[in-house]
């Protein structure tokens, strides 16, 4: 899915926003937190053809439009924080399932933590 949107966006910077990071399995699944002292860190990309690029992520992350509450993720705009400090407004996908069972990843950053293995 990288190498997708390498060829299908640009890359913003590096971001941040409120909520927690969890290893669902082999992929992380991120959520929303109300706590200002939980952030998740990622890319932002800016997409070419964002409807095209959107049907091939929702594929990807198992997000179904027409049936949000039985999908894996949600797909939600959120507010992102850029490494400079400015806000935009972001696509982004949540996990969608219990968390209950799932180890948190503390440090809120998936590459952080899979480049210490």
């Amino acid at each position: 899915m990288s190498i997708y949107l390498n060829k299908n966006s640009d890359i913003v910077g590096r971001a941040s926003f409120q909520g927690k990071l969890y290893n669902v399995t082999w992929f992380p699944g991120a959520v929303l937190s109300n706590n200002k002292t939980d952030f998740v860190y990622g890319t932002i990309f800016k997409m070419n053809h964002s409807e095209s690029v959107l049907d091939v992520l929702d594929g990807y992350e198992d997000f179904d439009a027409n049936n949000p509450e039985f999908s894996l993720f949600k797909r939600e705009i959120i507010t992102a924080t850029l490494q400079d400090g400015s806000k935009l407004k972001a696509w982004i996908y949540l996990y969608n399932q219990p968390i209950n069972k799932l180890k948190e990843i503390s440090s809120g950053d998936y590459l952080k933590e899979i480049k210490k293995k």
